[in-house]
């Protein structure tokens, strides 16, 4: 028998309590009772999201979210800027590609932060420029970008900041309305700790502004539409009312029971120790600089193939860790720390990769790892 561990950024585990929530027999969208736990689930969402706006709950992936974001503010020919750092800020680019509008790309090195100067020298060179599309978290390359920095670049400019903060929001503070971001999206398969099928997206007063003279078409998209519907507690369109269910109790279980602040310290507890394994096991990080609280990425020692150790380590050991992907694919392992997982889950990642790694040949001081994580879970010990 294997034990299973899911300690890949996405999905993430579900807890026990949210899957028997959601294993309660169906009930009809349309009914009282249902508007019931919409509007729970919709309260949680804004202190998650950390907004006095509507936030908005569409039956759709992460990218479902993130493509509504385009759609919703843009008209085709519109000029916007895309940090394209990752898989995920290159796939921002495609959908804003896609939809007609002209992209002027940053490119950044993988594992680095976007510079904020880079972004204000080209919005003063394009004044024509209508929108900023980042991550908050770049998940590929477990980077975090400076979106409060960017923020400050436009706030003062008819330029709307779209973010993405699927392996952001719930897992590090990153106050929508505070810092003055425009759309913010997150999925439910990461902190939330949900199934996938969940878009969450939330608008600023001035991104709600744009949808009336956007000229890109849309339909299940209808963002204005989901917010009419929103305000009577229901959807425009069929909901995924399981997951809602379950979202009402992920929500509990973060907002009133851990408490934000604590779950963002815990996630980044884990991190730091998951970072000072790796440290202790001279093994390089992928992001050393800014690293995110989601998940770590770790260079494989030299000579050991990332791709098998990864494919071994879930099949054999029953510890599921993310690979790398284009010019990473092979070269590192990503240990996710978001959502519903532990200290004793960080220790486990820890001993698994050490024990992976010798499997495949690296002579891995067995315990080094694992004592350095410990050393700085240690201090959140209970008294």
């Amino acid at each position: 028998m294997i034990k299973n561990y899911l300690l890949a950024p996405g999905p993430t585990p579900v807890p026990a309590r949210v899957l028997l929530a959601m294993a309660q027999p169906l009930i009809h969208h349309r009914t009282p009772q249902f508007s019931r736990i919409f509007a729970e689930a919709k309260q949680g969402l804004k202190e998650i999201f950390q907004t006095e706006q509507d936030v908005l709950m569409l039956a759709a992936s992460g990218t479902g979210g993130m493509e509504s974001a385009v759609t919703n503010l843009f008209s085709p020919g519109d000029e916007v800027v895309v940090v394209n750092g990752g898989k995920f800020g290159e796939r921002w680019g495609k959908i804003a590609s896609k939809y007609g509008l002209k992209v002027d790309e940053i490119k950044v090195e993988w594992g680095q932060a976007v510079r904020p100067a880079a972004i204000q020298k080209l919005l003063d060179e394009k004044p024509q420029i209508r929108g900023i599309f980042v991550q908050a978290s770049e998940t590929s390359t477990t980077v975090v970008h400076p979106v409060e920095e960017i923020a400050k670049l436009t706030r003062k400019r008819d330029c709307l900041l779209i973010v993405d903060g699927i392996t952001a929001v719930g897992v590090y503070d990153i106050p929508m309305d505070r810092w003055g971001i425009d759309v913010l999206v997150t999925g439910s398969q990461k902190a939330l700790m949900l199934p996938p099928g969940l878009a969450f997206v939330a608008l600023s007063p001035r991104a709600w502004e744009k949808t009336k003279s956007s000229k890109l078409p849309r339909f299940y998209f209808d963002l204005a539409k989901e917010r009419e519907n929103l305000a009577k507690d229901t959807t425009a369109w069929t909901p995924a009312i399981s997951l809602i269910i379950g979202l009402r109790e992920a929500l509990a279980m973060l907002l009133k029971e851990e408490g934000l602040t604590n779950a963002f310290a815990r996630q980044a507890r884990q991190a730091a120790a998951t970072r000072a394994a790796a440290n202790a096991l001279d093994l390089k990080l992928v992001a050393p600089d800014a690293p995110s609280p989601a998940t770590t990425g770790i260079f494989v020692a030299s000579g050991v193939d990332g791709g098998k150790l990864v494919a071994y380590l879930r099949d054999k050991m029953g510890v599921t860790f993310a690979g790398g992907q284009d010019q990473l694919k092979g070269k590192i392992v990503r240990i996710a720390h978001l959502g519903y997982v532990g200290a004793f889950d960080t220790v486990t990642a820890i001993a698994a990769l050490e024990m992976g790694l010798r499997k495949f040949g690296h002579p891995t001081p067995l315990g080094r790892g694992v004592g350095a994580a410990q050393e700085v879970l240690m201090s959140a010990l209970p008294e």
